[in-house]
């Protein structure tokens, strides 16, 4: 039962940075954005509720653990995500693209 707490904690925490996140963009809602967000606070909850032993009690501090993990494993995956898809990652830039001899 302990490991169900720490993933929901974790998926809360997930939750709640996605709904601040979308809050302070003033964009529309975008369900796919969110949903990316719930995926990747899933996997946190599994990993953290994985991770824990099952042999010692679970308190307080675990599930606030868990629910920054899970609030800092979107915000991350959301960083991380932003620069591979709007090109601030630093890849090569394709031959031609703003090439002034054309």
């Amino acid at each position: 039962m302990e490991r169900i707490y720490i993933a929901l904690a974790a998926l809360f925490g997930g939750f709640i940075a996605a709904l601040l996140g979308w809050l302070e963009s003033g964009e529309a809602f975008n369900i796919r954005k969110f949903g990316g967000s719930m995926i990747r606070s899933v996997l946190a909850g599994v990993i953290l509720a994985l991770s824990i032993d099952s042999t010692g009690q679970v308190n307080i501090a675990s599930i606030f653990y868990a629910f920054l993990g899970g609030a800092g494993v979107d915000v991350i995956g959301n960083r991380l995500a932003g620069n591979f898809g709007n090109g601030s990652f630093p890849l090569a830039e394709s031959p031609g693209k703003d090439d002034p001899e054309d």
